[in-house]
């Protein structure tokens, strides 16, 4: 089973002109990231426009990366569909292509009981036998995973290897790592608002679910890798303190808006947003710009 750890980076769905999947472009940024240290990718993420992705295009994704991406670096996709039947059908077809992991979230919009969460993840989690994830976002899908619902989870999935958290409550990671120890690897997300990286590394957590590396692949690897001394630590202390103004500037708007943007001016792949996501506008755009130019970015990881 593949344990998630470090900088697991999610990517964007690069798009040609004429709002088509750029397969190339998926080829691009998967060598990116082998070469500058990242751990693992999370492919249809929240920033891959998942949602705005027919589940023809889905499975086209899965096939294609996969094929490209198998012995480079591992991939999990998102596995985020309307229905649970919906999402059994896509992780199946996606362990029969191949993928090494798929992440589920809460569904988004029903606003369903935690006993139907519980119900829906395990039923995902267990259709499959390759590792899977959660997502708890609620601020995205308006509902909270419980430690409980997680707990119920690690002891009923054996499947199931990571937990990935995007809110900004500490007693969460406190309460799934206290309850679940090892049994399972814990990141978080890179949102400065929440700032839960530092908390959960001195817990003893894995490292950070991340957007910040599509820019910064390198320091998100250190800066995200679990601690195992003091010397990392203070280095990832002073790499997360230096980069958190870049980090605001990235979340400015929702994923992947701002990352998409931020691709184009170091030459990476990807491409237009599709509707309703709207193009950062000045004057955002040019601070972004300067901002990247200020930390070196563009001078180090323009293609």
């Amino acid at each position: 089973m593949t344990h998630p750890s470090g900088s697991w980076v999610a990517i964007p769905t690069p798009f040609n002109q004429d709002g088509t999947i750029d397969y190339g472009g998926f080829e691009t940024l998967i060598d990116f990231h082998t070469q500058h240290d990242t751990t693992m990718l999370l492919v249809m993420g929240s920033a891959g426009e998942a949602t705005l992705l027919t589940s023809e295009e889905r499975r086209h994704i899965v096939t294609r990366v996969v094929k490209y991406a198998k012995g480079k670096i591992p991939v999990f996709f998102g596995a985020a569909l309307p229905t649970t039947a919906d999402t059994v059908s896509f992780s199946t077809f996606a362990e029969a292509e191949g993928a090494d992991g798929l992440v589920y979230l809460a569904p988004p919009y029903l606003l369903p009981p935690q006993e139907a969460v519980l119900t829906h993840l395990r039923t995902c989690m267990q259709s499959v036998t390759i590792p899977t994830a959660i997502y708890n976002n609620p601020a995205r899908v308006g509902v909270h995973i419980t430690p409980d619902t997680i707990v119920t989870l690690a002891e009923e999935c054996e499947n199931f290897v990571a937990d990935k958290e995007a809110m900004g409550d500490v007693r969460q990671l406190v309460e799934v790592k206290r309850r679940l120890g090892d049994r399972l690897s814990i990141l978080c997300c890179d949102y400065p608002k929440y700032s839960i990286l530092l908390p959960l590394l001195s817990l003893g957590g894995e490292g950070a679910a991340n957007i910040g590396g599509n820019l910064i692949p390198e320091e998100m690897a250190h800066m995200a890798r679990p601690w195992n001394s003091y010397e990392q630590m203070i280095e990832s202390r002073d790499l997360y303190f230096h980069y958190a103004p870049l980090l605001e500037t990235f979340y400015r708007l929702p994923n992947p808006i701002v990352i998409k943007a931020a691709l184009d001016h170091i030459g990476l792949p990807g491409g237009p947003l599709r509707l309703p996501n709207p193009n950062v506008k000045e004057p955002l755009l040019s601070s972004l710009k300067e901002m990247m130019d200020s930390f070196g970015v563009t001078s180090k990881y323009r293609g």
